[in-house]
């Protein structure tokens, strides 16, 4: 069965990569959350997308300037303030937290592909040790060579490369980089493509898949699963088949 990841929880009706947000996408049935992890300038990992607070906040400048307390005064309810006062930037502690009670799959995309946060592998790891996520956490990087880092330090979990355009053989590529499934973008994700991979034993999850059609296709080819900001809306299409 395709499953489905609520891509920075439920991103097209919430404020993305906030609890508000993850709770939603539990709640709407998807089977896992997407969240992407920059670090604090104290080091803590924390959950949001951009380098920089100024898109999904009410301040400005980089993630990695502002301490953990300093992040956690900001209002994170990004393009849904009539919906919603506040929302906080959440803890990825936090996260795991609450994911590992309700026993949800959470998929950790470390953004390390621009800024190169020393350390980050570790501290992530150490969170989904602390919390005995190991089963229920996949990890994927743009940044392939955290990806082959992550295959050393732990090697059980699974990992998938994250890109944008055509790479050959891509079933094979992520193998020799330590990985063990792909999530390209979904125009990147051809029928041929997700057949050859899962055919190699590879899972093949794109990104991001809002429209009803590409759903359909998605579920019909047996695609291992997919990321959208409408969790809803798949799940309803999901079960209709």
């Amino acid at each position: 069965m395709t499953k489905i990841f609520g891509h920075r929880g439920s991103a097209g009706t919430h404020p993305e990569n906030t609890m508000i947000s993850f709770e939603q996408a539990y709640k709407d049935g998807a089977d896992g959350i997407e969240l992407d992890v920059q670090l604090s300038k104290d080091g803590i990992p924390v959950v949001i997308h951009d380098e920089k607070v100024n898109r999904t906040t009410d301040s400005k400048g980089f993630v990695q300037d502002l301490t953990l307390s300093e992040l956690k005064k900001l209002n994170a309810v990004h393009k849904f303030k009539k919906q919603y006062k506040h929302a906080e930037i959440p803890t990825l502690e936090e996260v795991l937290e609450w994911a590992s009670r309700k026993q949800t799959i959470v998929n950790i995309e470390l953004k390390n592909s621009i800024l190169p946060y020393a350390g980050m592998e570790e501290k992530v790891l150490e969170l989904i040790d602390k919390y005995k996520m190991d089963h229920l956490i996949i990890f994927s990087s743009f940044n392939h060579y955290s990806i082959a880092r992550l295959n050393t330090l732990a090697p059980k979990i699974e990992k998938a490369v994250l890109y944008m355009e055509g790479i050959y053989k891509p079933w094979d590529y992520t193998k020799w980089v330590g990985g063990s499934g792909i999530h390209p973008h979904i125009k990147a994700a051809t029928a041929s493509i997700i057949l050859r991979s899962q055919q190699s034993g590879v899972p093949v999850r794109p990104f991001t898949v809002n429209d009803e059609k590409t759903m359909k296709r998605l579920f019909e080819e047996g695609c291992a699963g997919f990321f959208t900001d409408y969790p809803k809306k798949a799940v309803q299409l999901k079960y209709q088949n």
